[in-house]
């Protein structure tokens, strides 16, 4: 049976125009959307008649953006609904896993309890798919992947998922290559990786049983990579040599890749150009304070690679900050790099969203298309360029043509 209503009065971007000062500014209009069975299925002008015997859900003018992909997250690491704890100062990476590694069992019978809340509260800004990379190692096994995926199995429906078998602790040591494809063929969909030359201390070695991992199971990889300079740097291009090799254009991505601004500019242009063949994508978390550079976000996106945007873990022993938005990541990004027209804050939303504007990068309508899910977060802004410089407050979340329901954030 066919599910119809009527989304009235919705405020959508349609074009830009240029004002006698050469600024541009984004032209909006008032839309009535048709949804059926959660697809749009036709568009009418706020002066065109809808039937009055069908349900309509009046919008009130507020403008529709498309709802966001949280990349990079740690469902299973997160102390939310937990006692307040601040974190253990370290002196290095291999500290922090120490002290992370102490507390697993401790934390790994409330994963399901913890994961749930850290999801309400990406859902709750308006993240609809999260990828999230869950500690996969000798001391608690699979105990947080079943616990992350009860939580996320309670969302179905309303949030699509990665789950990134991650290798926390190493992947080259004792039974944890056993432990990931056990992972994989027990709910885990993608491969991890973490620090092949600083963790790991064998970059090549590493890097291949990622690959041997992924293809045994068929499945994508998503590698951490924080080791910087050069010495990042060559494994970022020798992973990407590897990924030819193997005909895995387009299934992989390096999450972190500070190593990509460490170096000089034509190295820069070289991975860029390297990255953009081989289809490779890039996740940042936009971190502040670390003292080094991010990598060339900007050069990226102009040479064609994927570019997304995640909040990483919050309020866990690595840090006690964030929120959960990754609309907010996109601003700081903005800010840092002085994004501060119209066009360019507008364009940066493409990092919370999987690259999905409504605008193109000439100002011409491509979202939303007819039957695309009626998938939208609903603020009170003038356009995606206000969203993205002040961050609306008071969210309303809709997946496929439903409003979510969660707890207030």
């Amino acid at each position: 049976m066919k599910q119809t209503k009527w989304l009235t009065n919705v405020k959508l971007e349609v074009g830009e125009r240029f004002l006698s000062n050469g600024a541009v500014e984004t032209e909006t209009a008032i839309f009535h959307l048709k949804i059926i069975n959660g697809k749009i299925v036709e568009q009418l002008s706020e002066n065109e008649t809808i039937p009055a015997d069908e349900e309509q859900l009046d919008m009130k003018k507020m403008l529709a953006i498309p709802t966001f992909k949280e990349m990079h997250n740690h469902l299973d690491k997160t102390y939310m609904t937990l006692d307040w704890k601040a974190c253990i100062p370290v002196s290095s990476l291999k500290e922090r896993l120490y002290l992370e590694a102490k507390e697993l069992m401790e934390l790994a019978g409330t994963a399901k309890q913890r994961a749930t809340k850290m999801i309400e509260t990406l859902l709750g800004y308006g993240s609809t798919h999260i990828r999230t990379h869950v500690n996969i190692d000798p001391y608690i096994g699979m105990k947080n992947l079943e616990g992350v995926m009860a939580a996320l199995e309670s969302f179905n429906g309303n949030v699509t998922y990665d789950i990134v078998a991650f290798p926390q602790h190493g992947l080259l040591r004792e039974n944890v290559p056993a432990l990931m494809r056990e992972a994989l063929r027990n709910g885990a969909t993608m491969v991890g990786g973490l620090d092949p030359a600083g963790i790991d201390n064998a970059i090549e070695k590493s890097l291949y049983e990622i690959m041997d991992i992924a293809t045994e199971f068929d499945a994508d990889v998503d590698i951490h990579l924080h080791d910087g300079g050069f010495v990042g740097y060559y494994t970022a291009d020798k992973w990407i040599d590897i990924v030819e090799e193997a005909k895995y254009k387009g299934r992989t991505a390096l999450s972190h890749s500070f190593c990509l601004g460490d170096v000089p500019i034509l190295q820069q242009e070289h991975i860029c150009t390297r990255l953009a063949e081989q289809d490779v994508a890039i996740m940042s978390t936009v971190p502040i304070g670390l003292g080094r550079t991010l990598p060339p976000i900007e050069l990226l996106d102009r040479h064609g690679v994927r570019v997304y945007f995640g909040c990483d873990g919050f309020y866990d022993s690595w840090s006690p900050y964030g929120t959960g938005d990754v609309l907010e990541k996109v601003t700081r990004f903005s800010e840092l790099y002085r994004r501060i027209d119209e066009r360019s804050l507008r364009l940066g939303l493409k990092w919370a969203t999987g690259g999905v504007t409504p605008l193109d990068s000439f100002g011409n309508k491509v979202w939303p298309k007819v039957q695309d899910y009626a998938d939208f977060v609903f603020v009170d802004a003038v356009s995606t360029a206000e969203v993205v410089a002040r961050k609306p407050a008071n969210r309303k979340v809709m997946v496929k043509g439903e409003f979510v329901s969660i707890p207030e954030i």
